[in-house]
C-alpha cells in the first residue's frame, strides 16, 4: 500500500464489524458465567497500516475498570504471523482453532488461555474493554501458553513497534 503523501507514515488501525468504537458490546461477545448469559464468542478483528519491520502481531483484551486493583485480562494472543491482517469470529475458542498457524493464546485472568468476554459486576457502571493489536519486531515472543498476561505485557514492552486500540463498553 502506498502512502498518499511521500514520507507519510500509514496509521496503524484496528477495526471490527462486531464492535463499534465506544459502543455497547453485543451479547454474542459477552461471557457466559458470573451472572452473564452471553455466547462468549471472540469478535472478528481486522487491522491495517502496520509499520515497517513488523514480524508478528499480538492481541489483548483488557478491562481497566475491573475492581481488582490491576484490571482484568480477557484475552491474550501472541505470535500471530506478520502476513495476517485479521482474526475470524470465534478464533479465541479454548483450543484457538480459528487462529492462524503459529499463533498462541496465553494466560488470562479467567485462569486459562482463550477468549473470555466482558462480564463486569452487576450494577457497576459500564466497563471499558480495550481490544489492542500490537505490531511486534520479533516473529515469536519467548512465552508459552502458561504465561500470564503481565509477563506477556513485559515482553511486548520491549518488542512493540506500534499499537492500535478499539474500545467497547459493557455493563449490566
Amino acid at each position: 500500500m502506498q502512502n498518499p503523501v511521500p514520507g507519510a507514515a500509514s496509521a496503524f488501525t484496528l477495526t471490527s464489524p462486531d464492535i463499534n468504537p465506544n459502543a455497547t458490546i453485543a451479547e454474542e461477545q459477552i461471557f457466559n458465567g458470573f451472572g452473564c448469559a452471553g455466547k462468549n464468542v471472540s469478535p472478528t478483528l481486522r487491522w491495517s497500516g502496520a509499520p515497517e519491520g513488523t514480524r508478528s502481531f499480538a492481541i489483548s483484551v483488557y478491562d481497566p475498570d475491573a475492581p481488582t486493583g490491576s484490571g482484568f485480562w480477557h484475552w491474550v494472543v501472541v505470535n500471530i504471523p506478520a502476513d495476517a491482517s485479521a482474526l475470524v469470529k470465534g478464533a479465541g475458542d479454548a483450543k484457538g482453532s480459528g487462529l492462524p498457524a503459529g499463533a498462541l493464546q496465553t494466560g488470562t485472568d479467567f485462569g486459562a488461555p482463550g477468549y473470555g468476554g466482558p462480564c463486569p459486576p452487576k450494577g457497576d457502571k459500564p466497563h471499558h474493554y480495550h481490544f489492542t493489536i500490537f505490531a511486534v519486531d520479533v516473529e515469536k515472543l519467548d512465552v508459552d501458553e502458561n504465561a500470564s498476561a503481565a509477563f506477556v505485557g513485559f515482553n511486548l514492552h520491549f518488542h512493540t513497534l506500534a499499537k492500535a486500540t478499539l474500545t467497547g463498553l459493557y455493563g449490566h
